[in-house]
């Protein structure tokens, strides 16, 4: 809480008769009154305070008369701002009033004082430090704003500059990032590749002792072969999965507009023997032509069909229905025009708890034993990565026993401001 501005006035006189008739007379008004009975004792308080509205002064003082003491004062840069009345009991003649104005004074005041007056030339001085203190005050209220302002603003810039620079430092993270994988993918590519020969000769090889041999091999090894064909088999799917996914990078096919109701017919057709053997349903409504690479799209749905097929709840036939419509995405607080296929691939499976949606597109992956049911772990991995190069998303909502709908977010047009790649870009540089 502020203090109550008070007004301070200094008397200036030998005599204390006088110290105390004025200081009567300003008994009504709400001043601080101080008072020195020579020049050199109101130099001291001078020395120590400096924020007085008006200096009363008696001209007529032992050692340092009035005009003196004001010369000393006014030599003081603190004190120059201070008023000086000089009160005296004699007219000095022209010369020595103008030597009171030289030495600082600002008005005159003869005895015997006339209280009204006295008290009306003390208020216009009072009213005019009152105004100018104000000012001051003002003036340093905006200058500690500037100086605040200031500060913020250099803060912000620097702020500015550090997130730009951690921007730059993100996207070249993220090319790196990029290229290691592309190396990764590559490397997978070729290790897949070269796995193939060893396995296959491991698969002859033991085809060859059971068929040969087979007859001659007591239980227990008969165990031992299945077993290392049933590895065998597991290692192949494995391989093949990995070479799928490794390719989905390193095999750029151009993207083309595809009827996706004609694209699902080969998909079902191919899946025909699948889709019969476990008396599955397929329901397809009515899908719109999308700029998409055919070949990826098609492995796409068939490792979604497949794990609907796969994940079907005991004695229930499976039923898989795909359909779509097209959907604004919001990007913060904007709503682009461009919009999103949203494809969705509903199945009436044994489903998994929601706290997994994330978690199944990850590599090796699995929910479930082998025992259970067969798998790499690596299939939906493949469907994100395959969405993800369309610069699209794929999410999943599931609830146990009731079954799990995949949905497919494809933008309608390559390369939109709505793709995947471009709004990770622009996160990165908001």
């Amino acid at each position: 809480m502020k203090k109550p501005f008070k007004v301070k006035i200094l008397l200036v006189d030998d005599n204390e008769n006088n110290l105390m008739s004025m200081k009567s007379i300003f008994s009504e008004d709400n001043y601080t009154i101080e008072t020195a009975n020579s020049g050199k004792q109101a130099l001291k308080i001078l020395l120590k305070e400096f924020d007085f509205a008006i200096i009363l002064m008696d001209v007529e003082m032992p050692n340092l008369n009035g005009f003196e003491t004001a010369t000393m004062i006014y030599e003081r840069e603190k004190l120059k701002h201070i008023p000086i009345i000089f009160i005296t009991a004699h007219g000095h003649g022209d010369e020595n009033i103008f030597k009171g104005y030289r030495a600082g004074a600002v008005d005159y005041i003869y005895k015997p004082i006339r209280p009204e007056l006295l008290r009306a030339k003390v208020q216009v001085f009072v009213e005019l430090y009152r105004k100018n203190y104000l000012l001051l005050q003002q003036e340093k209220k905006l200058l500690d704003i500037n100086r605040n302002l200031e500060l913020e603003i250099n803060e912000r810039i620097i702020s500015e500059e550090k997130v730009l620079k951690l921007n730059k430092q993100l996207l070249e993270n993220i090319d790196q990032l990029e290229a290691k994988n592309k190396e990764l993918d590559t490397f997978a590519y070729m290790a897949s590749h070269d796995l193939q020969e060893p396995l296959r000769k491991i698969r002859i090889f033991s085809d060859r002792v059971s068929s040969k041999y087979g007859h001659e091999l007591d239980g227990e090894s008969k165990v031992y072969i299945d077993k290392i064909q049933s590895a065998c088999a597991r290692m192949q799917s494995l391989i093949n999965d990995i070479f799928t996914l490794s390719k989905i990078s390193t095999t750029k096919e151009a993207m083309t507009p595809t009827n996706m109701n004609e694209l699902l017919e080969e998909v079902i057709g191919e899946m025909d023997f699948q889709i019969h053997e476990s008396n599955a349903k397929i329901i397809i409504d009515k899908l719109p032509e999308l700029q998409v690479n055919k070949s990826l799209v098609k492995r796409l749905f068939q490792n979604l069909i497949s794990n609907s097929i796969k994940y079907a709840q005991k004695n229930v036939p499976p039923v898989v229905k795909i359909s779509a419509k097209m959907e604004s995405i919001q990007l913060g607080n904007k709503t682009l025009s461009t919009r999103f296929c949203r494809i969705y691939l509903q199945d009436n499976g044994i489903g998994f708890d929601q706290q997994y949606a994330e978690q199944i597109f990850a590599m090796f992956k699995r929910l479930h034993a082998n025992t259970e049911y067969e798998g790499t772990g690596i299939g939906l991995a493949i469907c994100k990565r395959i969405v993800e190069e369309h610069e699209g998303f794929i999410s999943a909502k599931s609830e146990i026993g009731v079954g799990t709908t995949f949905t497919i977010s494809l933008p309608v047009e390559v390369n939109s401001p709505f793709s995947s790649k471009t709004i990770k870009e622009d996160k990165a540089t908001t």
